[in-house]
């Protein structure tokens, strides 16, 4: 099958399978209505889902939730049908809709994520009393686990975390040993981001000792400029110079040169004014087209691509280049030198982290 015919494939699977949840909503919420649950020996909806239906305890509470909701406000139906709400966002709908708001409540959880959803509930009920605190907690490890990286830090303020707060062992993931003869990389452990007003955040994270010392030490040096030595302060302030550090690499600077660079012989270099305007240009987003339109869009391992390679004489301008992720900068390479140059290309040169340099892009954060 085609791929695309199978993309086709795809998403009529993904049609149906909303189609089929809002019918079963719509199912259980007149089983419900009618209290046929009770006819079977059971006290409520939601024991009959578990233990008649045989759903998890988390799947039959979302149901029940669902259910209840429709009963209520049926204009959600639609929206389900079609794909715009899912059964984490009725869930998290169900804490905040009323019959006053309904209207403009509902438009704003459609396509949101989890995460989204939470966030909306914050801003339109906000936690009564939002403490900043900071609790640090002893989290007994495995020896085989892998520490959590100080990149952790970093995202903690880039999401708009106010506090942080150490992760209870009760929230650690269960550690999963492997054989030795089958090795595998450990689960990743994302930090856990908990809305709790429109503006507050409170993150859960979990550090080594080795970063509450570093964490101490920039308390210190910080501490003419911020005598209080805040957390979120010292971590933005570390944060505002790591992203000045990696701007720099983008030719993004305050006080930019005034007069063009010098053309040097080199012709993989590109000056910084090239590469401002480009950055500026894409708006430090992956410009690789998608097949059903528009453009990725990816903000990570992000590079500089030369749309004509500089091997086939393409120079480094503004309308040469364009931000592209390394997956896409690599694509545009095997498209252009074949998949066999590309492997013998990756086995002769590395970057210093290990991995593969693309053949016609510049890595730039």
């Amino acid at each position: 099958m085609e791929t695309r015919d199978l993309a086709h494939r795809l998403a009529d699977l993904l049609r149906r399978e909303h189609a089929a949840l809002a019918d079963f909503l719509l199912a259980v919420a007149q089983f419900d209505r009618e209290r046929r649950w009770l006819e079977l020996g059971y006290t409520s909806l939601f024991y009959f889902l578990h233990r008649e239906l045989g759903l998890s305890k988390g799947a039959a509470f979302y149901r029940k939730t669902a259910a209840e909701l429709v009963q209520r406000y049926p204009e959600i139906v639609e929206p389900l049908r079609q794909g715009r709400l899912c059964l984490t966002s009725v869930v998290a709908l169900a804490k905040v809709i009323t019959p006053e708001n309904r209207g403009e409540v509902l438009p704003r959880f459609f396509h949101a994520s989890k995460q989204d959803a939470l966030a909306i509930v914050a801003e339109l009920k906000p936690d009564a009393a939002a403490p900043r605190r900071e609790v640090v907690t002893a989290v007994p490890t495995h020896a085989t686990a892998a520490p959590t990286p100080l990149a952790s830090a970093a995202r903690m303020v880039a999401a708009g975390v106010t506090s942080s707060e150490s992760v209870h062992p009760a929230n650690l993931p269960t550690l999963v040993v492997c054989s030795p003869a089958v090795p595998a990389p450990p689960a990743p452990n994302p930090d856990r981001v908990e809305p709790l007003t429109a503006d507050l955040r409170r993150i859960h994270i979990t550090v080594s000792k080795r970063f509450l010392e570093k964490l101490a030490g920039a308390r210190d040096a910080l501490s003419h400029s911020l005598p209080d030595g805040n957390t979120e302060a010292v971590l933005e302030a570390a944060l505002d110079l790591l992203l000045e550090k990696n701007d720099r690499k983008k030719g993004l600077v305050k006080k930019p040169r005034t007069t063009p660079a010098q053309p040097t012989a080199r012709p993989r270099h590109i000056p910084a004014e090239v590469k401002r305007a480009v950055w500026i240009r894409d708006g430090g987003k992956c410009q690789w087209p998608i097949a059903s339109g528009g453009v990725c869009g990816s903000t990570r391992l992000l590079e500089l691509d030369h749309v004509v390679p500089v091997a086939r004489g393409g120079p480094s301008t503004i309308d040469n280049l364009r931000v592209t992720c390394r997956c896409h900068n690599a694509l545009a390479a095997r498209q252009v030198f074949g998949e066999v140059w590309m492997e013998r290309f990756r086995s002769q040169r590395s970057g210093g982290d290990g991995a593969p340099t693309a053949a016609n892009g510049d890595r730039a954060g």
